[in-house]
């Protein structure tokens, strides 16, 4: 499986402004512009490490996953969630001949944690030797930073945050994520059982 972020999250969408509020930073300097620019790769990191520990997407945008086989028949599980709508399903063979699924024939089974593709019959399309499924979806909350839920809005503003004192810093470990911050995203982390639970 391999997932293509199509689309991304747009300047307009970047909560510049709760950033400076939340370090407290003043404003009407000559620098502005160049501060907003800085505030709003440290909120795209923020988004970028939340959606990894998370498997979700903050900001809706367009996706593509491409599939060299069906995990299950009767439906497959997206990458990424909330997903709001599959736009395109795409079979495409080993020498890139491609055909478009109309989109009768599948459906969306929306859900917080594993969306999946579903087929409107028994099984979805057969994927030939060396081809691939491309299935391309809308996902996130929403097109606005407001959409999030206020623990993730949170989560990115303390990460950011973070982010901004410690841009000097290069001792910090691999990984490094506040304690305040894992603690809000803890409940959209997707739960993984072992063979003893």
């Amino acid at each position: 499986m391999m997932l293509v972020e199509e689309t991304q999250v747009p300047e307009a969408a970047l909560p510049v402004e709760a950033l400076k509020r939340h370090l407290r930073l003043g404003s009407g300097f000559a620098e502005d512009d160049v501060q907003e620019a800085v505030l709003g790769s440290f909120l795209r990191a923020a988004l970028a490490a939340i959606e990894a520990r998370t498997g979700k997407a903050l900001i809706t945008r367009g996706f593509l996953a491409t599939f060299s086989t069906w995990r299950d028949m009767t439906g497959q599980v997206l990458p990424v969630a909330p997903v709001t709508a599959v736009t395109e399903l795409t079979i495409v063979d080993r020498f890139g001949g491609a055909t478009q699924i109309a989109p009768g024939a599948y459906r969306l089974q929306p859900d917080s944690f594993a969306p999946r593709l579903v087929p409107q019959a028994s099984y979805l399309p057969s994927i030939p030797e060396g081809g691939a499924a491309e299935i391309r979806f809308e996902a996130g909350y929403g097109a606005a930073f407001d959409a999030l839920p206020d623990d993730l809005k949170q989560a990115v503003l303390l990460l950011a945050a973070h982010y901004y004192e410690y841009r000097d810093e290069t001792a910090l470990s691999e990984g490094c994520m506040p304690f305040g911050v894992t603690s809000l995203i803890a409940r959209y982390r997707p739960v993984r059982l072992g063979l003893g639970a």
